[in-house]
């Protein structure tokens, strides 16, 4: 593979770096803007007014969730799309088209901050300390945004457009349904590849499913005074839960793991993110639901795992000794996405291989991720070449998130280059003059 850099590359990456204040101090911008679930509006309002400094063809949409649900790929919301739009910026080459398309994306959402107080700072207030942008989202996925952005102005900034078609995506409710991208690709959007900039330190060759369920029990209440006679909906959640991680444990067996992701100690996670019970401290509670995040192998369809989900609880259920006092209902409601491995031969990904060794001098990482991305969308359902390639950071869904700006720096000199390499190059006409 040729990884030497041309004449015109190295421009490009002179132009990047000439961007490097604009880029920082826009992820700044972003960071404060504190999009969770929900809240996405004031941050895609940025994201809208760069698309169109760009010159790009601006598409601003809500998601049609009744559209949705006739697609396989769907997963059940949790709040309103109202006020919270997609937008979709497209670029169509003035001059002739010669090269191919390219989607980029990226998700604006962020997941909550947890206990603000342990923050060193309050977690929507950006900071810079040497290399590390600090703040919500900086890494996952903000300063992705800002790569694949920066990388079209580099062009620009030197009278280049790309000669095809290329499409900047910035979308909602990535983490808890993907139901953003998916309704990017319900609207007809499509091209010969696409990328999507998270934070994987390196190229992501696959991913796991992941299925999103409530648990919600009721139990037996009496009077604290008395609770050995009762039950509580608290204790029998918490039953629930130790049983279902039976199938945690067998489907991380060594002979039931999935070759792909037979590196890691413990692949397949069940997590319990949340609780909520009980009415009263001398009350034996009544209710109680937790909420919990399954991870399943690729190949396995979410169907499956719902099917093997509820027959382990209701074996549970019957085999508690209070089974005539108890209650549950599973409830399905987030993720209900299915895992994919990246085929690494397909031409976006030798060629974005090929220019980030063009451009960092370094073997790129090859990386397979215990989570789910918005590529199912594109891989599985949109016949649509993809994967993620995004800048490196830290402490993602943790505490004092950080990306590291010399990383954000690198991915968007990569993205410049790709777009010269697979979508070609067009002078932009000058002012008056016909391109």
């Amino acid at each position: 593979m040729d990884t030497a850099v041309t004449a015109t590359e190295a421009q490009i990456l002179a132009a990047v770096q000439a961007l490097r204040p604009q880029a920082v101090d826009w992820l700044s911008k972003l960071v404060a803007e504190p999009s969770l679930l929900g809240q996405e509006a004031g941050a895609q309002r940025l994201v809208k007014q760069a698309f169109a400094d760009l010159g790009l063809q601006v598409n601003e949409f809500l998601i049609d969730e009744a559209r949705l649900k006739q697609h396989e790929a769907w997963s059940p919301s949790i709040v309103s799309y109202e006020g919270r739009p997609n937008v979709v910026g497209v670029h169509e080459p003035r001059g002739r088209t010669r090269g191919k398309s390219l989607i980029l994306n990226g998700h604006i959402d962020v997941v909550p901050v947890g206990a603000a107080s342990l923050w060193t700072r309050p977690p929507f207030e950006p900071r810079i300390e040497g290399d590390r942008l600090y703040g919500r989202g900086s890494a996952d996925m903000k300063a992705g945004i800002v790569a694949y952005t920066m990388a079209f102005k580099a062009l620009q900034s030197l009278g280049y457009e790309p000669a095809a078609r290329v499409i900047l995506q910035s979308v909602v409710e990535e983490e808890c349904t993907g139901n953003g991208a998916l309704a990017c690709l319900v609207e007809g959007y499509t091209a010969d590849g696409a990328l999507i900039t998270e934070p994987v330190a390196g190229v992501m060759t696959g991913q796991m499913g992941v299925i999103w369920l409530a648990i919600e029990t009721k139990g037996l209440p009496v009077h604290a005074a008395y609770a050995h006679t009762g039950v509580a909906a608290i204790e029998f959640a918490q039953y629930l839960v130790t049983r279902l991680r039976e199938l945690e444990a067998h489907w991380n067996e060594p002979a039931q793991r999935h070759p792909h992701f037979c590196q890691f100690d413990h692949p397949v996670n069940f997590n319990l993110g949340k609780i909520q019970g009980g009415e009263w401290a001398s009350s034996v509670p009544t209710e109680c639901r937790v909420d919990l995040r399954l991870g399943f192998y690729p190949g396995i369809k979410p169907a499956q795992v719902r099917r093997e989900v509820e027959a382990l609880l209701e074996k549970a259920h019957r085999e508690h000794p209070q089974a005539g006092n108890l209650q549950y209902k599973i409830v399905y409601q987030g993720f209900q996405a299915e895992g994919l491995v990246v085929d690494m031969e397909q031409p976006l990904i030798t060629e974005l291989i090929g220019v980030h060794e063009s451009v960092s001098g370094q073997p790129v990482r090859r990386n397979p991720f215990t989570g789910t991305t918005d590529v199912k969308f594109f891989h599985l359902y949109g016949g649509i070449p993809c994967t993620c390639y995004g800048p490196s950071g830290a402490d993602i869904h943790g505490i004092d998130e950080w990306v590291s700006i010399d990383s954000m720096m690198e991915c968007t000199a990569v993205l410049a280059v790709l777009m010269a390499r697979w979508c070609g190059l067009n002078p932009l006409a000058a002012p008056g003059q016909a391109s």
